[in-house]
Parts: structure tokens; C-alpha cells; sequence
């Protein structure tokens, strides 16, 4: 029987926890959320809020540091080399969590959806700037932790996405 994880990503605090199905914190981790804020828009670049659900699990038992290009793997390893090979490159590297959204105008469907947006929990190259914002809209995480994060999750956990910050009308 798969034990149902729940993973809370609150970026104020550019934390994800993951829960057991008895809300007990089982892990957290540092993250780096979009550069651009919160938003759903399709080519807003921007980490969409919500309820989600890990939709796919992708690099099972590759190397730390794998690149991957439209979520395949390049054959390649991470390296400055590489970096300085490939500047423009969008780095993502070891594992990656597609979302998809489940709320309907929110996240899913239409211009708003987070699985057409291909937004992912995946490692970086840019190991140094978790815990802050730097991402084009994804999750962005140290690769050691998305190898872990990757191994105690399962397709069809529950993602929420928000910011613990309160929201008052203007």
C-alpha cells in the first residue's frame, strides 16, 4: 500500500515540508521559487499557487548532477565547463516532479495550467541561491535534497503551493 505524502511549499519562507498522512512532518527542505513572484499566466515565468499533484517522477537512479532537457536526460553531467558551453541554459539536474494543477481556472486548464507550463521540482546549478528566489517558475532544490525528496514521494502526492503571508483586499 503507498503511504500518501503531503508536500506544503510556502514561499515566504521558501520552505517545502512534507507531511505524513497523520500531518506529521516528515522532512523539509530549502527551496528557490521564480524570480517573478506568484502567478499562474502561461509564460509568466512566474511559481503558480494551488493544490497540486506530482503527475510524474522523472531520473530514477541517474547520477546526482544529470541534465535533462525537455524532461530527458542529456547523457550529460552538470559541470562548469558545461555552463560555460551552454549560458542561456535553463539547468535542470538529477530528478525532476512534474506538477499538474487540480483547480480548475486556477491552475488547470486554459492559459493557467501548471502541467502545460511545465512547471517541476527539480536540482540546480545554482546550488547557492536556495532560499531565495532565482527560479523561471519551478521549484528549484539542492540535488542531494531532490534525491531524497524524490525517493519518499510517489505520482499523485499532493503539491500546495502559497505563501504564508496574508492576503487583504485593496
Amino acid at each position: 500500500m503507498i503511504e500518501r505524502r503531503v508536500i506544503f511549499i510556502d514561499i515566504s519562507k521558501q520552505l517545502l515540508t512534507v507531511f505524513d498522512k497523520q500531518h506529521r512532518v516528515v522532512t523539509r527542505y530549502s527551496i528557490s521559487s521564480s524570480v517573478k513572484g506568484l502567478g499562474e499566466q502561461k509564460d509568466s515565468n512566474q511559481t503558480p499557487r494551488g493544490l497540486h499533484i506530482i503527475r510524474a517522477k522523472i531520473g530514477e537512479n541517474l547520477p546526482i548532477y544529470s541534465v535533462f532537457v525537455a524532461r530527458r536526460p542529456t547523457g550529460e553531467i552538470f559541470s562548469e565547463k558545461l555552463r560555460a558551453q551552454f549560458p542561456n541554459r535553463d539547468w535542470i539536474l538529477t530528478r525532476i516532479l512534474w506538477l499538474s494543477g487540480l483547480e480548475i481556472g486556477v491552475n488547470r486548464l486554459g492559459t493557467v495550467d501548471t502541467m502545460q507550463r511545465f512547471i517541476y521540482i527539480h536540482g540546480t546549478a545554482d546550488e547557492d541561491k536556495i532560499g531565495v528566489p532565482n527560479s523561471h517558475g519551478c521549484i528549484r532544490m539542492h540535488n542531494r535534497d531532490i534525491m531524497m525528496l524524490y525517493d519518499c514521494v510517489s505520482v499523485g502526492d499532493s503539491v500546495l503551493i502559497q505563501s504564508s503571508f496574508s492576503r487583504t483586499a485593496a
